[in-house]
């Protein structure tokens, strides 16, 4: 077991009382939420108001899965909670809680137990779409999702969830930092997460975080059990913008090469003294990636640098078509132009001299690594401990990246 800091959100599985537990939220879609009262502004309303308000969007959800593996605890199942985004039906909800469930019950605020069917679902951003069916009588309440750019640091939050099973629960905080990215993560450039202080626990999966307006301002993803108010939130924004690809296309859909690294560290250079080019170095290369059959080479030899790994040896990509990778905007700007099934050229230095290298870009399939949140959850009576993520990256700041 590795208890270095940075130890990546999709890398190995740690205890719930030293690991990273993600809690992932929910958050809606254009949706309209119940009102306040008449006359009565409502970022100005009492709390006990603005949660009566609120709570009926909020379900809890329990799932179960076989695990064909697991001959001792072939069946699993797990609670979390969820938003209903849409009157017809539509709940949002965390990846870890219903992907690969072989059955999805919801319970309602007023206790109505009913089926739920899978919708799509993405175990990257750990975010989930599930479908109930529409009641005979009245509408379903829906939740607002808010603009998660216009939260400040200090601002007012509130988690609404079903912790360790105990059904509509809220609790109170703040907001502690915004655009918080944390290293290891796969994906991780386009994930900057909010902090918040207010509680979350196991079975908090799922429930959104809310303003003082009751805008579903995140979705709680992570928290660190060894420490006090210290948990994390996949901003409302980027929400908005996966919640159409899953109901479009059941998944979100993103390019590969299949390789793993980091941008050349200053720490590197600084160690060896010697010139080393600018650029991405490749310390892995997945099996069956296009990566691997147009020939790119993986790390050979490990260095630790205070007291973090990396690979050298391998390949260090310095353009993607005519974009130099000299930084993790451009990388982003290379990977934002891939198309699939389209031809990317890399120019590549090996072996003091650079090589072009022709790619062809596929889908990127879900990783093993991708479900091992699943793994740590508990049984329902006593509720899940979430998905893993990441802690703060080592002294030297390496941050490495897959795409």
């Amino acid at each position: 077991m590795n208890n270095q800091p940075g130890a990546g959100r999709f890398g190995s599985a740690l205890p719930i009382t030293t690991g990273l537990i993600c809690l992932l939220c929910i958050v809606p879609v254009g949706a309209a939420q119940p009102a306040p009262s008449a006359g009565v502004d409502p970022c100005q309303e009492s709390l006990p108001a603005l949660y009566q308000r609120i709570s009926p969007v909020v379900v809890l959800i329990r799932a179960t899965s076989i695990d064909p593996y697991d001959a001792e605890h072939r069946i699993q199942r797990v609670m979390g909670s969820g938003v209903i985004i849409d009157s017809s039906g539509l709940i949002l909800t965390n990846s870890h809680v219903v992907f690969g469930s072989a059955a999805i019950a919801v319970v309602l605020d007023d206790g109505t137990a009913l089926p739920a069917s899978p919708v799509g679902a993405d175990p990257i951003f750990d975010l989930a779409l599930i479908r109930i069916p529409t009641p005979k009588e009245g509408t379903l309440p829906s939740g607002q999702l808010g603009d998660s750019n216009s939260v400040r640091v200090g601002d007012e939050a509130y988690a609404i969830g079903n912790p360790l099973g105990l059904d509509q629960t809220i609790t109170r905080g703040i907001v502690s930092a915004v655009n918080r990215v944390l290293p290891g993560a796969a994906w991780s450039l386009t994930e900057p997460l909010l902090q918040t202080d207010a509680a979350i626990n196991a079975g908090n999966s799922g429930g959104p975080l809310v303003d003082r307006c009751g805008n579903i301002i995140g979705i709680t993803t992570a928290i660190i059990p060894d420490a006090r108010g210290i948990g994390f939130a996949i901003p409302a924004n980027l929400i908005k913008e996966v919640v159409p690809k899953l109901i479009d296309d059941g998944r979100v859909i993103r390019p590969w090469l299949g390789v793993q690294g980091q941008f050349v560290p200053p720490v590197l250079k600084d160690l060896l003294r010697i010139p080393l080019t600018e650029g991405f170095l490749v310390e892995a290369v997945e099996p069956g990636s296009p990566a691997e059959k147009a020939g790119l080479r993986d790390g050979e030899f490990e260095l630790t640098v205070a007291g973090d790994p990396i690979l050298l040896g391998g390949d260090i990509i310095q353009k993607v078509n005519d974009t130099v990778l000299d930084n993790v905007d451009k990388l982003q700007q290379a990977l934002a132009s891939l198309r699939i099934g389209a031809k990317v050229r890399l120019t590549v230095f090996r072996e003091n001299k650079q090589v072009h290298v022709e790619v062809g870009i596929v889908e990127r399939p879900l990783l093993p690594w991708d479900y091992r949140g699943r793994g740590t959850h508990s049984p329902a009576e006593t509720a899940p401990q979430d998905r893993q993520s990441s802690l703060p990256g080592p002294a030297t700041g390496l941050r490495r990246l897959l795409f």
